[in-house]
């Protein structure tokens, strides 16, 4: 059994536990893998560790919760969040949830490894949901074991925080601890399992709920259950569209469509992948979850996945992520239709999707590129032609956009050196750029010279707008491995450090110029520094 902390250890958390309270559970106390019916989720207990060390926490999300630094730092947090204790409010539970997986129906799925520990409000009248991946088997593990490694949550405790810092809507990461304990896994699937070591991730959010919570039980013909559901999100998670109603229902699958919409443009901004959207892996809050096969395009390249599951279908590249979004967005609409009951309004809200993410598509690349407002007369042409061009030879996104800014007027001018001058810290082969490809960009730098012309901004100014959009510092999947290395050794220092260079990935940081810079030749194909399997 997990021990039974006193609320005085960690005083400053109030539970609420609303979705519990609210919703049915699962009727079989027994932690046993089994199909769950008639319910929207299962009472589970953490597995209890042998060794737990803390890793590191987010200080911006122990302030969210209105924890100090002493009370992050102390030996009952660490219990407490590798899943040792449990504090006497805490009714911790698995989610059920089903999902489409690579575009086909697979059933059930739910929490597999991941077990909520129950919803604080904090001062501010803030509900979040606090979660622990890798805290053992659930009702919904299947043949898993419930646990993740180092590596995985490492990257997944990064990531959370730096998308937070680089405005992304995201679930956010309290805390990783290791567990003292090594997990048995395959990592590239190829039938050479080892051992690595253990790790708890506690994860928060608003909510976790998914578009697949609500596909199951429409797939099972729950349709009481279905609806008693979406009332609870919407009067939870969406209070100010007002009391559930045929009005309502529909003004909330426009609302999901809308944040949705809004948090792939951010990825498409930065040059995220997700790499696994899967329906069960859609929040219906608009927030990035679940990091797993992730990856940022280092040589810009439109169909790039970091799934190497994904590598031949190719179905969750970069250039694909609008219209998954879309996609897993259609059978959240088919899911809910038994209680909605209007077909119009939903296919109304999918076609909106289509006009939202233009027009947000077309102002996110004026503003990447430093130009006022989008002109539909010339900068159609002007933004197709760059995306058109930089895939041409391999170019570093976030460094070409970078230096984009630093440009002048003087430096695009053709009777200099070299109009590319300023950009080739970008390129992977900058000594041996194609004459044609020159050519292209040096025409492509004449018409943008003559486009930002028209909005007469400073140059200091655009520098400063295209800053703000364009980040110098993102997560890249070698950092992350060389900070996994480090830690496998017992040395998490490198975690630490990325975890403060990722608090402010727009500054320029001149200590910290190491970390950006392109992904160095040795890292182009080793493992976790490109393509990643989704074993965690």
């Amino acid at each position: 059994m997990n021990t039974m902390l006193s609320a005085r250890s960690l005083d400053s958390l109030r539970f609420d536990n609303n979705f519990v309270r609210q919703l049915p559970a699962d009727p079989q106390p027994e932690n046993y893998r089994r199909q769950v019916q008639n319910a929207c989720y299962s009472r589970v207990t953490p597995t209890k560790v042998s060794n737990p060390k803390l890793v590191a926490y987010s200080k911006e999300v122990a302030e969210l919760l209105n924890l100090s630094q002493k009370e992050c730092e102390s030996s009952t947090f660490t219990e407490l969040f590798a899943g040792n204790s449990l504090l006497e409010d805490m009714d911790p539970f698995a989610m059920c949830y089903g999902g489409h997986q690579f575009g086909s129906w697979a059933g059930q799925l739910g929490d597999g490894r991941a077990i909520n520990l129950g919803e604080i409000i904090n001062n501010q009248d803030q509900r979040w949901m606090l979660q622990l991946k890798g805290a053992g088997p659930t009702p919904y593990s299947r043949s898993a074991d419930g646990l993740a490694v180092l590596r995985s949550s490492i990257r997944e405790f990064l990531c959370s925080e730096a998308m937070h810092h680089l405005g992304i809507p995201t679930s956010r990461a309290l805390s990783i601890v290791t567990t003292g304990e090594l997990v048995l896994r395959d990592m590239f699937y190829d039938g050479h399992p080892k051992d690595e070591p253990g790790a708890v991730v506690c994860r928060v959010s608003p909510s976790f709920t998914r578009f697949g919570n609500f596909e199951i039980l429409s797939a099972r013909n729950e349709t009481d259950l279905l609806k008693k559901l979406i009332d609870y999100t919407i009067q939870t998670d969406f209070p100010h569209l007002g009391t559930p109603s045929a009005e309502v229902y529909t003004a909330w699958f426009k609302e999901v469509c809308r944040t949705t919409v809004e948090m792939i443009l951010h990825w498409m901004r930065v040059g995220f992948v997700h790499g696994v959207m899967n329906t069960d892996n859609m929040s219906i809050l608009g927030l990035t979850i679940d990091y797993g096969p992730y990856g940022w395009l280092e040589g810009y390249d439109a169909n790039w996945t970091p799934n190497t599951t994904d590598a031949q279908g190719k179905r969750y590249s970069f250039s694909n992520q609008p219209h998954i979004g879309q996609w897993n967005l259609l059978q959240l609409a088919n899911a809910i239709y038994p209680v909605v009951q209007q077909k119009e309004p939903l296919q109304e809200a999918l076609a909106m999707y289509n006009d939202l993410f233009q027009k947000g598509w077309n102002r996110m690349m004026a503003e990447k590129i430093g130009l006022a407002t989008f002109n539909h007369n010339s900068d159609d042409t002007i933004i197709g032609d760059l995306i058109d061009i930089l895939q041409l030879v391999e170019t570093d996104m976030t460094i070409f956009f970078r230096k984009l800014a630093d440009i002048s007027d003087t430096d695009m001018d053709t009777a200099s050196a070299d109009p590319l001058a300023p950009l080739l810290d970008a390129y992977y082969a900058p000594d041996t750029l194609p004459d044609g490809y020159r050519e292209k960009m040096t025409n492509w730098l004449q018409s943008y010279k003559m486009r930002r012309a028209q909005d007469n901004l400073p140059q200091s100014v655009r520098r400063e707008k295209m800053n703000r959009v364009n980040p110098k510092y993102v997560l890249r999947n070698y950092l992350a491995q060389l900070a996994i290395d480090k830690a496998e050794t017992g040395d998490y220092s490198m975690v630490g450090e990325l975890l403060e260079l990722l608090r402010a990935p727009y500054d320029e940081q001149p200590e910290n110029e190491n970390y950006a810079v392109k992904r160095p030749e040795w890292a182009r194909n080793r493992a976790g520094c490109s393509m990643l399997s989704c074993s965690s």
